[in-house]
């Protein structure tokens, strides 16, 4: 009997230390309603847009700011410029090239604090099947309140990308911004442990 109840005394613990563990770390929700994904870029004709369809999470390990890691996976296919020329010229393989490469993602390697709200945000971006390292950077309102905006911008090089055609009749920059407005809110575990500036 004592045997038997040694054997249960490790899945007792480790029952009951699962939810603790849980509750260590800052557990936030995305709200993809009050979020988007959208670009632009310099062009004789405005070529900006959005994308209808993405998803994006915030985990943390700790409570420590660095440790977070956001993920952000978008449906390449769902570019919405406004224009139905211009979404079927950018999901070609000439630029998304959605076919073979469905999803533009973004996943940070951390988070860097540079001020009292601000963060860079550096990762690995893939776009149309090529990856590079880029940095997001953040401006976040609402600290210390469990929820906020998360606003970040991103610049790049679609040459980089193998983007090297243009859009017939419109001159466009290489350049590239990306801007992410994110609503997050913390559903659980402590608050995010920041930076005194």
């Amino acid at each position: 009997m004592k045997t038997r109840y040694l054997a249960i005394v490790p899945f007792l613990a480790a029952a009951l230390l699962v939810p603790i563990s849980q509750a260590q770390v800052p557990v936030f929700q995305i709200t993809p309603a009050q979020s988007s994904v959208k670009f632009s870029v310099k062009a004789s004709v405005a070529l900006e847009g959005n994308f209808d369809k993405w998803d994006a999470s915030l985990i943390f390990t700790s409570t420590d700011v660095a440790s977070g890691v956001l993920d952000i996976k978008i449906q390449a296919a769902s570019v919405d410029t406004g224009s139905g020329m211009k979404n079927d010229k950018l999901k070609s393989d000439d630029f998304f090239d959605v076919k073979k490469n469905p999803l533009i993602t973004f996943k940070s390697t951390k988070i860097v604090q540079t001020g009292p709200t601000t963060f860079d945000v550096p990762g690995t971006f893939t776009i149309r099947g090529v990856s590079k390292p880029e940095t997001l950077t953040f401006t976040v309102s609402g600290v210390g309140t469990g929820s906020g905006e998360i606003k970040g911008t991103m610049a790049f090089d679609r040459k980089d990308y193998g983007m090297n055609s243009g859009i017939p009749f419109i001159k466009i920059a290489d350049r590239v911004e990306v801007n992410v407005d994110i609503f997050a809110k913390r559903v659980s575990g402590p608050p995010v442990t920041l930076k005194k500036y």
